[in-house]
Formats: structure tokens, C-alpha cells, sequence
């Protein structure tokens, strides 16, 4: 790795030698400096396109060249005529300045090419064919060519370092709420324009009222012919590896006209190719947003799903992949808008992970544990959505949309952990959930504008667990012969058994409704005042039963005084609000103060007491931000925001989490308060196209719900209950990236610092009413380099290397480890037909204390494509050549810190066939 990033950086400096640059200024007939002029260099001999620029507020362009070549140089400008001189460069630099003359007639110089960039308004336009080389297949590798656009970690697209919120083609939603549908399955060659479409307002009645600085989205145009017949890949495979066969099919159809679109895609394979992971569908929103989400108050129903294990990097031991999707868009008139989409992921997937965990104070009986763990994974979800926008004038907007979840898991997992023993648990729930949303907008005239938007959720989830321990009284820190040692009893367990068999039943129902009222009053062309009243309602209903099954097959249901299994609660939340926001423009800044104030009551029923907490609460929030140059601005927010729990952290009966966590729950559990405060700085400049984004953020809670846990002498066996904590809880987070175009070459470097501290509070059997409170402070820091290049006719690569830092000191422990992973990514087109792509990646994990770990992919491909607009491609692909078995990963948690070996799919072979339609 070390030769070939140097390697590298001997290419880029022989090529940096190699040319010649040609820069200037260009102004208008009056010596005014033209800003976003488009200068391009087109070389005489071989006619293409060599180089492009467009010009800053001062007019200046900057173009590098070829030495000793002839090129014609072409400056446009919008409503002036374009110019065209020839020049031929040599050894030294050159100087060139342009003056336009205003059009006022037809007659102007013909552009050969299109520019690879315009801007238009607060639009930007790429030309996609200006930055492909050949090989890219996917609209993915079609966004990393651009300057100013990355896909990051998660798959989602970021344009000068903010998330795209909204991904169209030909201005209709592509499954809305979710980029990497888009990113995935859009075939590249069908892509000829992307749209970045900043200040994106999705009601256009609102976008001279609100600050949509931060919202972008996009829009993918089509090719001519694209847009009315279908198109898209189907592709088939199979293979083999060490262990059995593979398969693959995988149709990605799309149809577009101007009343109606219709995209379908389909996969099925063994491979672990995850077209849409569980994590991606329960991450997906389907465009939903809460009305109330910057009104001040935090509330969210909670996640009573399957305790599932996460996927690393979606990779896993074994992994049975099936996907199918439907999203459609109809326009039976100009003033109807229909559309939805339907979504089905099902997988099965096996796992198999090591794990070593050190407690944080194992001083105080808690022992280190290992457990290994095989684990089998069954999921079916399902999502439907329908959505339909009726604008009969431009003064009056009606939405309506409906979104339905359904699920079926199980997950079925063999541990042996060296505290506990042996344990074999089994888990499934079937939930599902409704969300509606209704928002109507009307302007009443140029001074008065009013929006209602309201959300209902309905969600009904059932998880089921069950636990099978083996009867080990020393491993699960209950022994017998010990008059003081009652862990079962106090569990509500009979331990005359060969083996405790505990099980649990739970049930969630939530009913929420969001609602506001918005009024807007256009003071003048500078300012406006917002009024607000809303409200949130929200119920939930809990109930879960712990239960034994005994040797015979009969129930034991004890029912201890302490740790009641029946848990009936009903919990009622509302939040009755009233807000008002002023926002004033003054020059390049824009200033938004508000403030909120809010009733708050909450209450909830459990074992025939009810407890009530009603409340008044002012929130006070201020967005500042410094436009200071187009595409270069500066953004201060502080949010005051009051956070509410759900059910689950109120209801006390006692909880079965997993084999060696109980929790009970605080029925007077309060309310916490967040002070929050973010600095952001955006900056792309489009004449030496260079992009910096940073961002620092910092969080205090204060009153934040803790967790206290009350270890069993001797083992990791915990009951768990929360509270209030005295102690304030505190985030910083600080992130940069700074990247720069050198002609065809990209550099890129970014940071990224995060520090947490938090209280853990610790009680041991001895005794159970003390509370061990240690300061749990975390810092982590990444550091990642990379350089790629964006040749026409040559092999691209793309080199980086990943440094990173974890200091974990939990109080009487301090941990350290460091992470140390170069990779590199290489990709051809040999002869015009042949695609060749390899990735490569090392990491190396080590700890100040227990040694290091490394592991390594190597994946490679070969595509034969007889020319880019062939209906057939044949393609050889192999994953994970090295055939590692395993990754390792260092976790910090509240109460300890683990090292993590998890093992991956071995090497696969497989040979495919696309057709393109």
C-alpha cells in the first residue's frame, strides 16, 4: 500500500508538470465583471472538449491545458453573444482576458459541446457524459464523478456537505423519503442531466416565508428516448463458493412520459448483495415529517422490535436476499398529482460473532465475559404507500398520503458465554403501523398565507422472547447452597428445574396525532412574522407477562412483591403549543429569533395509581445565517428542546430484555431539558472548484433519564431501572472535509471529532441502595485522506487511507484503541469493451492493551460490453478473493467495552448476464 500511494502521487506530479495554465478575466462591453461565464477549451485536433471553467464574482476563469496543442476557446454568457478565439499553448502560462457584447441578434457562434456545469438561478446543472469515463453502470457512479457530490457511509447523497432530501426523475418522486433506491438501481447510461436543486421548498407557497437554505434536492433528467418506453437491466447470474451454489436475479425496469412514470425493481439472490437491508427499511420515512419536529418538544412512541444483531458493512456469515419494489406517479389532469409505492424486503441471514467484554468496574464482582454466539435471522417487511397532491390554482395546495408497515421476524440465537453458560433464546413479533398525513396550504394574497399539516401514526407491535439457561447455579449467579443469594426467587423463578425457561409476552398499542396551524404576515420584501398553534396527542397502552415453563411442560407464574411480571399501564401525553418566529434580511445575513410556549401534561395508570405531571414551559430558539457569497454561507442555530419519554421507560412490572438484562420501569419519570447549538460553513467554489464543509455541534441534557444497574454478585445477570439524573449529560461533536479538483484529479481530506460524557450509575448486591456513579467520557476521532482521478481515456483510481481514535474512559478503566485501514479502488475500459474494476481494503484494530487484529477484502470484476449502447454485457465477478473469515470491531457502552470478532461470507465467483432494454 505504502508503494502505491506513492506511486500515486508520482503520477499527479508528473501530470501537474505537464500543463499549461490559462487564465483571465471576463467582463461585458462596460468593463463589469461577468460571474458564472463559461469558458471552455476545445482542442482543435482531436475536437473534444479538454477543459472547462466558469468564473467568480471577479470575473476570473482558470483552465489547464495541454502543452504545444491548438485549442479554440469558447466564453458564453446568458443574453450575450459568445466569443471564440484560437490559441495554442506552449511552455509558459498564459493571460487571457474576454469582452462580451450584448446580444441583439440571432446570429452567435454555434457551441460544439455542452458545459459540463451551468448554473441557473439557484440551480445547478451537470452534464453527465462530460464526467463519465465508461465504466460506470449505476447513477451512483455516475454522482461520484461530479465535483461537490458524495455518497457517504450510509449510501445517502451529500452536495456541499448536506444531505439531499428529495430524488426525482423528470420531476417526479422516486420513491420518496429515500436516496439510495435511486443511487442502486438507476442504469447510468440512461442518465443525461443532474439537477441540483438548492433551497428546495416542497410547497411553493412557502418558499419566499421559510429558510429552505438547507434543503436540496435532485433531479435526474433522461437521455432523449427515455422518457416514453420502458428501459432499465435485467441481469442473471450464478456461481459457486466454498461451501454451495450461487444465484442472482435482478429486473430494474422504469418507464417515464409527461402524464405518468413507473418504476419496478426486483432481486433474489444468495450472495449477500442487500438491495434494501432492515436497516434501511426501518430508516426509510417515505417522505413523512412530523409538523411538530421544530416546535420545541421531543417525543418519539419507541422501537419495541426484536433485539435484532446488526449487520457490519451488510455483510454477514450467510445471507438469502429478496427484494421487490413498484413506485408509480400519474397525472390525470394538471392539477392531480397521484402516486405511491409498494416495498417488500425479506431476508434470512446467519451470523456468527466472538465476543469480549470488560465491564467498566469489574473490581466490584462484575466478571469479564466471552460469549460466542450463533444466530439465525428471519424477516418479512412490507411497506404501502399511497399519496395523492391536488392544486387547483396557485394559491391553494391539498396533500394527502397514507403509509402502511407491516412485519413479520424471528431471530434464533445459541450463546455460550463463560459467566452464564449455555442460552439459547428464540424471539418474533408481527407489528404493524398506519401513518396518514393531510396538509393544506392557501395564500389568501401577497401578505397573508396560512398551512395546516397534520399526521396520525397508529402502531401495534407484539414482540415475543424466550430464554433457555442452562441450570448452572455458579454460572448464573444463583447458588443454592447460599441462604443470601435469591437471584431466582426474586425473578419469579422456580430453580428446582434442570434448566430455567423463561418467556415473555408484550404488547404496545400507540395512537399519535400531530397537528399545527401556521400563519404568516409579509411585513415587506425583507421580513415576515410567523404565528403557530399546535398540538400533539399521544397514547400508548403497555402490557407484557413474564412466564416460566417448567420440566413437565406446565406454567409458573410467580408473582413476587418486588418485580410484579403483570404490567398493565396507559399512558397519555399532550403537548398544547403556541409559537411565533420573526425573520428579517439585512443585507447577507437573515435572522430568525422565536419562542414556543407549551402546557405539557402527562399521565399514566398502572396497578391502580395514577400519576399525573402537568407543566408550563417556554422554549426559545434563534437561526442566524451569512450568505456571504452564493454558494458560501455560514449558519448559527441554538434550539431549546424539552424530551419526553415513552411507555417503556414507565411501566414498572418487570421486562425481560435479553438472558442477562431484566428492566423495570418509573412510573414519576420526568421530563429532560436539551440545550442545543450548532455552528455549520458551507463554501463551493465553482471556479477552482473547491468544497469545504464544517460543522460543530454541542448538546447539554439536563435532568436526562439515567439507567441504574443492580448487578447479582458474581455475575453479569442485571436488573436495570431509570430515573432522573442530577448529573448534566454532554455531546460535541466537530466535523471538516475540505476537497479540491486539480483538473482530472479530486483530493479530499476530512475530520471528524466526537466527545460524550455521561453518568452510568452501578449498584451491587451488597448493597442494592447504593449507587456507584462513574463519569463515562468518551473521545473518538477519524481522520480520512483520498485522492481520484477522472480520466476520459485512462485507468481511474481512487486511493484513501482512514485513520481513527477511540479513548474510552469510563472512571476506574480507560481503554484505547486505533484503527489503521488504506484501500484503493482501481477501474479501466481496455479496448473500448472490457470493464475491469478492483477494490482493495486493509484494516488494522489494535488496543493498548490485548494486541491487534487485521483483516482484508479484495474484490474484483470483468465486464465485456461490445459498445456503450450494446443490448448485452457479460460480466466475472469475485468477492472477498482473499477469503478472509472474520472482521473484528472495538464497541464502547454504557457499562463496558468489547471486542468484537464477526464472521463474514467466504469467497464467491460468479458470472452474470445483463441484458439493457
Amino acid at each position: 500500500m505504502k508503494n502505491t500511494l506513492t506511486l500515486a502521487a508520482l503520477i499527479v506530479t508528473c501530470l501537474t508538470f505537464s500543463q499549461v495554465k490559462i487564465e483571465g478575466v471576463v467582463k461585458d462591453s462596460i468593463g463589469n465583471p461577468l460571474e458564472l461565464a463559461n469558458v471552455i477549451a476545445i482542442n482543435q485536433t482531436t475536437n473534444k472538449l479538454d477543459s472547462y471553467g466558469i468564473t467568480n464574482d471577479q470575473g476570473r476563469y482558470k483552465l489547464s491545458l495541454e502543452k504545444n496543442t491548438n485549442y479554440n476557446i469558447q466564453v458564453s454568457y446568458i443574453g450575450m453573444k459568445t466569443t471564440d478565439e484560437a490559441i495554442s499553448t506552449k511552455e509558459a502560462d498564459i493571460t487571457k482576458d474576454f469582452t462580451l457584447a450584448n446580444d441583439n441578434s440571432l446570429d452567435e457562434v454555434e457551441l460544439i459541446y455542452e458545459m459540463p456545469v451551468t448554473i441557473k438561478g439557484d440551480t445547478l446543472v451537470y452534464n453527465a457524459d462530460s464526467f463519465n469515463t465508461g465504466t460506470e453502470r449505476k447513477l451512483e457512479d455516475v454522482l461520484k464523478n461530479l465535483p461537490g457530490v458524495e455518497i457517504n457511509d450510509d449510501g445517502q447523497i451529500e452536495v456541499e456537505g448536506k444531505v439531499v432530501s428529495k430524488v426525482m426523475v423528470e420531476g417526479k418522486d422516486f420513491f420518496d423519503g429515500d436516496s439510495k433506491l435511486a443511487t442502486k438501481n438507476i442504469p447510468a447510461n440512461a442518465v443525461d442531466k443532474v439537477q441540483v436543486l438548492k433551497n428546495y421548498a416542497e410547497v411553493g407557497q412557502l418558499s419566499g416565508v421559510q429558510n429552505n437554505q438547507d434543503n436540496i434536492a435532485l433531479n435526474i433528467k433522461l437521455k432523449e428516448g427515455k422518457e416514453s418506453f420502458w428501459f432499465g437491466t435485467v441481469t442473471a447470474g450464478g456461481g459457486f463458493s466454498d461451501d454451495n451454489g450461487l444465484y442472482l436475479a435482478q429486473p430494474k425496469l422504469f418507464y417515464y412520459s409527461p402524464k405518468y412514470s413507473v418504476n419496478v425493481i426486483g432481486d433474489i439472490n444468495n450472495i449477500g448483495e442487500l438491495a434494501f437491508s432492515r436497516r434501511d427499511y426501518f430508516n426509510f420515512s417515505g417522505g413523512f415529517r412530523q409538523p411538530s419536529q421544530s416546535s420545541g418538544t421531543n417525543i418519539n412512541l419507541g422501537d419495541n422490535g426484536l433485539g435484532f444483531l446488526a449487520l457490519q458493512n451488510n455483510n454477514a456469515k450467510q445471507i438469502n436476499a429478496r427484494f421487490g419494489a413498484a413506485n408509480f406517479s400519474y397525472s390525470p389532469t394538471d392539477k392531480l398529482d397521484i402516486g405511491g409505492f409498494g416495498i417488500y424486503t425479506g431476508n434470512k441471514i446467519l451470523l456468527q460473532e466472538n465476543n469480549d467484554r470488560v465491564y467498566t468496574d469489574a473490581n466490584r464482582g462484575i466478571p469479564d465475559e466471552r460469549t460466542e454466539s450463533q444466530t439465525t435471522q428471519r424477516s418479512d417487511l412490507g411497506m404501502l404507500k399511497l399519496n395523492a397532491t391536488y392544486k387547483p390554482n396557485a394559491n391553494n395546495q391539498l396533500d394527502y398520503e397514507i403509509l402502511g408497515r407491516m412485519s413479520q421476524e424471528t431471530q434464533e440465537q445459541n450463546v455460550f458465554s463463560t459467566v452464564v453458560g449455555d442460552i439459547s433464546e428464540y424471539e418474533e413479533t408481527n407489528p404493524f403501523s398506519i401513518n396518514q398525513s393531510l396538509n393544506y396550504y392557501y395564500t389568501l394574497n401577497e401578505t397573508n398565507i396560512f398551512a395546516f399539516e397534520a399526521t396520525h401514526v397508529i402502531k401495534d407491535e407484539d414482540p415475543f422472547y424466550n430464554a433457555i439457561l442452562a441450570n448452572d447455579p455458579f454460572n448464573n449467579g444463583d447458588d443454592p447452597n447460599d441462604p443470601y443469594d435469591d437471584t431466582a426467587e426474586e425473578l419469579g423463578m422456580d430453580r428446582g428445574q434442570f434448566a430455567y425457561d423463561l418467556s415473555q409476552n408484550k404488547r404496545v398499542k400507540s395512537n399519535q396525532l400531530d397537528a399545527k396551524l401556521d400563519y404568516w404576515n409579509v411585513l415587506n420584501a425583507k421580513s415576515n412574522i410567523n404565528f403557530t398553534l399546535g398540538t400533539i396527542y399521544s397514547n400508548q397502552k403497555f402490557n407484557s407477562e413474564i412466564f416460566q415453563t417448567l420440566d413437565d411442560g406446565s406454567i409458573f407464574n410467580n408473582n413476587p412483591a418486588d418485580y410484579n411480571p403483570l404490567n398493565d399501564t396507559n399512558y397519555t401525553f399532550t403537548d398544547l403549543y403556541l409559537g411565533v418566529h420573526y425573520r428579517l434580511k439585512a443585507g447577507i445575513f437573515t435572522f430568525t429569533p422565536g419562542l414556543s410556549a407549551h402546557a405539557y401534561s402527562m399521565k399514566n395508570d398502572q396497578f391502580g395509581f395514577n400519576y399525573t405531571d402537568n407543566f408550563f414551559r417556554v422554549l426559545p430558539d434563534f437561526n442566524a445565517r451569512i450568505q456571504l457569497k452564493k454558494s458560501e454561507q455560514i449558519v448559527f442555530d441554538y434550539r431549546m428542546q424539552t424530551q419526553f419519554t415513552d411507555v417503556n421507560q414507565l411501566a414498572e412490572g418487570l421486562v425481560l430484555n435479553s438472558y442477562d438484562s431484566f428492566f423495570t420501569g418509573n412510573q414519576e419519570l420526568e421530563s429532560s431539558l436539551a440545550h442545543n447549538l450548532s455552528l455549520n460553513y458551507f463554501s463551493f467554489n465553482m471556479f477552482n472548484y473547491t468544497n469545504v464543509f464544517a460543522r460543530v455541534n454541542y448538546t447539554k441534557n439536563i435532568d436526562n433519564i439515567r439507567t441504574v444497574s443492580r448487578f447479582q454478585e458474581g455475575s453479569v445477570i442485571r436488573v436495570s431501572d431509570p430515573f432522573n439524573s442530577n448529573f448534566s449529560d454532554e455531546t460535541f461533536t466537530a466535523f471538516g472535509r475540505f476537497q479540491r479538483s486539480f483538473g482530472k484529479f479530486r483530493a479530499s481530506v476530512n475530520a471528524n471529532f466526537n466527545y460524550s460524557k455521561f453518568n452510568q450509575f452501578i449498584a451491587t448486591s451488597q448493597n442494592p441502595n447504593e449507587l456507584i456513579r462513574s463519569v463515562n467520557e468518551n473521545y473518538n476521532q477519524t481522520y480520512r485522506a483520498e485522492l481520484r482521478t477522472n480520466f476520459k481515456e485512462a485507468p481511474n483510481f481512487e486511493v484513501g487511507y482512514r485513520y481513527g481514535i477511540q479513548d474510552i474512559d469510563q472512571g476506574s478503566s480507560r481503554t484505547k484503541a486505533y484503527t489503521s485501514a488504506p484501500t484503493i479502488e482501481f477501474d479501466a475500459l481496455i479496448w473500448k469493451s472490457f470493464t475491469l474494476r478492483s477494490e482493495y481494503a486493509y484494516t488494522n484494530v489494535s488496543r493498548e492493551v490485548g494486541g491487534s487484529n487485521s483483516f482484508d477484502f479484495w474484490d474484483a470484476s470483468l465486464a465485456y460490453r461490445k459498445d456503450a449502447d450494446a443490448k448485452w454485457e457479460f460480466e466475472l465477478k469475485a468477492t472477498n478473493l482473499l477469503n478472509t473469515q472474520s472482521q473484528t470491531q472495538v464497541n464502547a457502552g454504557g457499562l463496558s467495552v468489547s471486542t468484537n470478532e464477526y464472521f463474514i461470507q467466504p469467497r464467491f465467483l460468479t458470472f452474470r448476464v445483463i441484458y439493457n432494454l
